[in-house]
């Protein structure tokens, strides 16, 4: 029962029966709490988005679209035809499969780091119930989310031009999805590391740009020397590209379950890393 304190009229703090407030403990589980949590998270990145939707798709598209366009109508005239079909055809998948790398990559960098260092968003998330774990999983799957955008796009331009099989390339999206996650989480690892956004020239120096040379997305990667071929087998990008070329050529994939393994285990790890460092961070 609460006391009357001797020095005011007023009762004292009931230290009896009264249930404690709810308070986030620390250090914090890595999972997140539940589905709904980060996905609140998501929907919050998707309201802030949708006020600039049109500047933002253009901005994801324009790069690879003048990939496309630039060397696949151009280079295509001198290359002719790889692997039987036309370079153009042939760059549009590999396109594809590097738009999700590049929309993924920067939506977990520049962005997420805006929200986490500078803007703080994640601090003020983070006073309601939600774990470092909701956070973060809210903005790997926004990332993701924007990713899948950006590879349905360039597919669906692909497709008009000619240059996809309609409608079997639609079965490319599960692995578009499992490639953005893959993508976002490993970038949520850079951001977890980095101090500034300097520091992301690094990883789009040292690990984006090689994946892109090296994965199959501008030539075959039976070219390159056998030492390289073997290298790229351990490049995420490399396997979206064995998925997603042949299902929008309607060509048979060989080596499905091996190519699907491996983007999901680099998203999986990826993810329980970031959790990691960003907990340290976060908490330091």
């Amino acid at each position: 029962m609460s006391e009357q304190d001797p020095r005011t009229d007023t009762p004292a703090i009931a230290t009896r029966g009264a249930a404690a407030p709810t308070r986030q403990t620390y250090p914090q589980p890595l999972l997140p709490r539940n589905m709904r949590n980060w996905m609140m998270v998501w929907y919050r990145n998707y309201l802030v988005w949708r006020k600039l939707a049109i500047p933002s798709m253009i901005g994801n598209l324009a790069d690879p679209m003048i990939y496309l366009f630039g060397l696949g109508l151009g280079l295509g005239l001198m290359v002719g035809q790889v692997n039987g079909v036309s370079y153009i055809a042939f760059l549009a998948a590999g396109t594809t499969a590097s738009s999700v790398m590049m929309s993924a990559s920067f939506e977990s960098m520049y962005s997420a780091f805006s929200r986490m260092h500078v803007q703080r968003t994640w601090e003020a998330i983070m006073h309601a119930p939600l774990t470092l774990g909701d956070v973060v999983l809210g903005e790997i799957f926004w990332a993701a989310s924007k990713a899948v955008l950006s590879g349905l796009a360039i597919m669906l331009v692909a497709a008009a031009l000619g240059y996809a099989q309609m409608p079997g390339a639609l079965l490319a999206l599960p692995v578009i999805v499992l490639a953005g996650i893959a993508f976002a989480a490993l970038a949520m690892i850079v951001t977890a590391l980095a101090p500034s956004y300097d520091f992301f020239m690094f990883y789009q120096t040292l690990a984006m740009t090689p994946m892109l040379l090296l994965s199959g997305v501008f030539f075959p990667v039976e070219q390159l020397p056998e030492g390289v071929q073997a290298a790229t087998r351990l490049l995420p990008l490399a396997h979206a590209v064995e998925l997603i070329r042949p299902l929008m050529l309607g060509r048979p994939v060989d080596g499905a379950g091996l190519h699907l393994a491996v983007l999901a285990a680099y998203a999986a790890a990826a993810l329980v890393v970031s959790l990691v460092l960003l907990r340290r961070r976060m908490l330091r």
